[in-house]
C-alpha cells in the first residue's frame, strides 16, 4: 500500500480534485500503474470529506490518508488544540489509539516527546510519513497493539491519551465505556503504572455520570463541542491529585466567553427558579455541552434567570447576558398553542426555523402542522412552561 505522496501525485492531485472520482475511477483503471491512481482518487476523497475538519493539518499538499476510513474517524484540528490544552509544556505523551494521529501531531506541538501506536500496519506507517511532513521531530509511530505494548514496556509518560474505538461489531453504537476497545477500565491499574494522568476521549453518546462512575480518580470532565452539537466526553484522570468532586467543564469550541464549569456539589445545592413569560423579554437556550452534562438549576442561579419548566430547559430575563452559556434570543410574539392558532402563526410568520422543548410534537410534526418554511433569523419554539401550557414562542437573533 503506498503510504507516501511524491511531487507526481501532488500535481496529480490538485489537477484533479473537483474531477467526479467516480469517472476517475474507471478512466484510470486500465493503466499500468492503477494502484497509484486509486491510492491518490482516495486522497481527493478524504480531503474533501475531511477539508472542513482539517483546516490546518491539510495546508500540507503531502499530507496522506492511509485509508478511506481515515478521514471519517479522525478528530477536528479544533478539537486536538483543545486537548493539547490538558496537557504541560514539556510532558512526554503516549496515544495509545493514534490513527490519522491529529490529536498525537498537535500534542507534539506542545510536548517533550509524543510517542503514537496504532494497530493497523499502514496508518502507523502513515504516522510517520505525516510527522515528517508536517516538520514534527519529537515523534515516533509504533505499529503494535498498545495493551501488550505497555504490558511488556518500562517506559513511564507524563500522560497517556486514549481514544477507545466507539463501534463494537457490525459498527454496533456503543454506551458503556467498559464496553469499548481498549477496555479502559479493564486497564486502569495498568495504565496508572506507566502514566502520572490519563486523559480519555468518548463518545458523546456516553452518559457523562456513567463515566464518572467507571473512571473513579476523575478530576476533569469535559463535554466538548459546538453551537450546533455536542462533539465528545474527555476524562481527565490524575493518578497524583485528588478531588473531593471532579469539576465539570461545558466547552464550545471557538467561543470560549461562554465556557460554564462547575461541580456535581455545585448543581445539587442550586435552586431553580419560575417566572413569567412575556413579549419583549430575553429567551436563553443552554449550548448542546450544556445540554450534555445538565447544570440546569446552577444556570438559573448563577445568571438570575428564570426556567419555563422543570423539563424545558429555556430561560428567560428581562435583560440580555453576554457570557450565558447558550444562545440568546428575543422574544417577540407568544401563542398559545392550540390547532386553531397554526393558521393565524403562519400567516403571521410563514418562514422560521423549528425547535421544541418538552412539547407534545416533534419539531418536524410542529412544522407540517404549522406549514411554514425555514428560516434561520426566526426562530419559534414548541414549549411547556411551568403551569403546563403549552406555548408557540417567537424569537429573533440577538
Amino acid at each position: 500500500m503506498v503510504t507516501t505522496i511524491n511531487d507526481n501525485i501532488v500535481k496529480w492531485i490538485e489537477e484533479h480534485r473537483n474531477d467526479d472520482t467516480t469517472k476517475l475511477r474507471l478512466s484510470c483503471r486500465k493503466k499500468e500503474d492503477a494502484l497509484t491512481y486509486e491510492f491518490a482518487i482516495m486522497q481527493i476523497e478524504c480531503r474533501k470529506k475531511a477539508s472542513k475538519k482539517l483546516h490546518n493539518t491539510l495546508q500540507s499538499p503531502y499530507f496522506v490518508f492511509p485509508t478511506a476510513l481515515s478521514a471519517e474517524q479522525c478528530t477536528s484540528d479544533d478539537l486536538a488544540k483543545f486537548h493539547s490544552t490538558l496537557i504541560n509544556a514539556g510532558e512526554t505523551v503516549l496515544d495509545m489509539t493514534a490513527g490519522l494521529g491529529i490529536d498525537a501531531f498537535h500534542l507534539a506541538q506542545k510536548t517533550k516527546h509524543v510517542t503514537a501506536i496504532d494497530l493497523n500496519k499502514t496508518v502507523a506507517q502513515a504516522l510517520c510519513t505525516n510527522a515528517k511532513v508536517l516538520n514534527i521531530n519529537n515523534f515516533t509511530g509504533i505499529n503494535a497493539d498498545s495493551v501488550e505494548y505497555l504490558k511488556n514496556t518500562t517506559d513511564h509518560f507524563d500522560t497517556i491519551f486514549i481514544d477507545p474505538a466507539r463501534r463494537g461489531d457490525g459498527g454496533k453504537r456503543l454506551f458503556a465505556l467498559s464496553e469499548c476497545q481498549p477496555n479502559v477500565v479493564e486497564l486502569l491499574d495498568l495504565i496508572k503504572q506507566h502514566c502520572n494522568k490519563l486523559i480519555v476521549k468518548v463518545s458523546p453518546m456516553l452518559d457523562a455520570t456513567q463515566v464518572l462512575r467507571e473512571l473513579p480518580n476523575t478530576t476533569d470532565l469535559y463535554a466538548i463541542g459546538t453551537r450546533q452539537e455536542c462533539k465528545e466526553i474527555v476524562a481527565v484522570v490524575d493518578f497524583k491529585t485528588s478531588k473531593p468532586s471532579p469539576t465539570l467543564h461545558c466547552v464550545t469550541i471557538n467561543n470560549e466567553t461562554s465556557d460554564f464549569s462547575f461541580t456535581l456539589d455545585d448543581e445539587t445545592s442550586a435552586t431553580n427558579s419560575y417566572g413569567e413569560i412575556c413579549e419583549g423579554m430575553y429567551l436563553f437556550e443552554p449550548h448542546p455541552v450544556v445540554m450534555k452534562l445538565q447544570p440546569f438549576k446552577l444556570l438559573s442561579q448563577q445568571f438570575n434567570i428564570t426556567k419555563l419548566h422543570p423539563h424545558t430547559h429555556l430561560y428567560t430575563s428581562s435583560q440580555s447576558i453576554n457570557n450565558f452559556p447558550g444562545d440568546c434570543y428575543k422574544i417577540e410574539r407568544i401563542y398559545s398553542f392550540s390547532s386553531r392558532i397554526a393558521k393565524e402563526v403562519a400567516k403571521d410568520y410563514p418562514h422560521a426555523n423549528i425547535a421544541v422543548r418538552n412539547f407534545i410534537l416533534s419539531a418536524d410534526e410542529l412544522r407540517k402542522k404549522l406549514k411554514i418554511k425555514d428560516n434561520n433569523n426566526i426562530r419559534l419554539y414548541g414549549a411547556t412552561i411551568v403551569n403546563e401550557n403549552r406555548l408557540l414562542i417567537v424569537t429573533s437573533k440577538i
